[in-house]
Parts: structure tokens; sequence; C-alpha cells
């Protein structure tokens, strides 16, 4: 395990990370969750052994610090990754995230365009304002305070499943609700926008059980590679390892 600063007051984010050649693919998760847990798998596949991987934890959670006076906007959560390659003296990276981690993937290469080379997104966040039935959208219905103190994070893992609730205990409940928040909140220019103007590679999963992608035919236009993956819902790596793995190997 290694971390980086990522804040004035000394708080470290945290990752893993396995040894070999660059370019550097770095894995990163989404709201709730731990990036070994939804990419250690993927990386250990012989079609992608070889690489230099790093398994990143966003501030608030896995085994990354969580300050209390920390904002987890997506621009913080960016900053911090950056320190993260910054440290690791990566540049050029491949990013592979999921869902807020694609939306902070992309924040990161519209800001340090220098640290990343490729985007491989799992059903990331492009827009504020989800709709309602977004898991983000959930959290942040409730005050922060209501979510942290009154009993709103206990009822939230009653309601999210095993699988999600096991990495959601893993999170800071205000580190998890402020980074909610600035999913639903959205960036200036939006995060599709961003994805649009990059002109690195960039590749789209979208499940084919979540439904069309809104904005496909632009996103396409713009030079995104848009991909549906059949049997699969928001959870690609777990639900069709094999496109997964053949996605991010490049050879689909």
């Amino acid at each position: 395990m290694r971390e980086a600063r990522f804040d004035a007051g000394g708080s470290r984010v945290r990752w893993t990370e396995v040894a070999g050649a660059d370019a550097a693919r770095v894995y990163v998760h989404g709201l709730g969750a731990a990036s070994t847990i939804y990419h250690a798998h993927i990386a250990a596949r012989p079609e992608l052994v070889g690489r230099r991987s790093l398994f990143v934890d966003l501030p608030g959670h896995g085994v990354s610090d969580r300050p209390a006076d920390f904002g987890y906007t997506l621009e913080d959560h960016a900053e911090a990754l950056a320190a993260v390659l910054d440290e690791a003296r990566v540049a050029g990276a491949e990013i592979i995230a999921h869902s807020m981690g694609g939306s902070v993937a992309v924040v990161l290469a519209y800001r340090r365009p220098e640290l990343v080379s490729r985007l491989v997104l799992t059903e990331a966040n492009l827009d504020p304002h989800p709709p309602a039935t977004a898991g983000s959208s959930g959290i942040a219905s409730y005050e922060e305070r209501d979510f942290v103190e009154n009993g709103g994070y206990a009822r939230v893992l009653e309601k999210v499943g095993p699988t999600w609730a096991a990495t959601m205990r893993l999170a800071d409940p205000r580190a998890l609700h402020r980074s909610a928040v600035g999913l639903i909140r959205g960036t200036r220019p939006t995060m599709r926008r961003m994805l649009e103007e990059l002109t690195i590679e960039r590749v789209y999963l979208q499940g084919a059980s979540s439904g069309d992608l809104a904005g496909r035919e632009v996103l396409e236009a713009s030079g995104v590679t848009v991909m549906t993956v059949p049997d699969a819902g928001h959870n690609i790596m777990f639900d069709n390892a094999d496109a997964f793995v053949a996605a991010v190997s490049g050879r689909p």
C-alpha cells in the first residue's frame, strides 16, 4: 500500500500497486465502493497481466483518509487522484473507472491531460441531477446531518443490497454524502462536455440491462467508442467480466 497527501492537513489518499510495464493502468471505483474489490479480479486476468496497475481508493472511501473539512466534490476527488499519479510518477496512464469514478477520471483528464492517455469508463455519470432512482440521488436526498447523525446512512445500507453495502460500510458517512451531493451537482463544464472535448482514446461501457445511453450519437460523433455490453447492468466488471477485460485490453 502506498499513499499521497491530498489536502493542506496532510490527509492521505492510498492505493495498492502491482509492478509491471508502462503505460500504467489506474483503476478507480464508484460511489461507496473500493477499487481492489471491483477491479483486482480484472487486472489479474491473463489478457491484462504484466502492466503496472494501481488500485486507488478515493478520499473517504476504503483505506484512504476521511477528513471532516474536505469538500468531496468531483473536482476535489480529481485533485486527490492527480496527487496519486504525481506521487507515483505516473504520466500517460490508462484510467479504468466505474460510475462516479468515471466522472472523476473525466475531470482529471480534462484538467491534467498529461496524466491520462486513455479512458475506459463504466457507466460513468456524465450529467448533473441524475434520475431519482440513482443511488447518489437517494443519498443526496438527505440533509447531511440527517444522513450522518440521524439514521440516514443506516437506512441506505439496508436498501442498497449486499454487494454495494459491503463496500459502502467502509466509506465515511460524511464523505459518502458529500460525494453524492457533488455528483448530483456535477461540474462546469459538465462531465459530458469535458468528455466530448477530450482527444485521447475514450471508451464508454454501457450495460445492456441499464437501457440506452442518453446522447450516445453525440458522444460517438466526438470520437468516443460506446459499447453496449450484453448480460450486464451497472457493475459490468462483475456481470460480464470477459467483455470488460476485452474492452480494457483494447481487443474486444
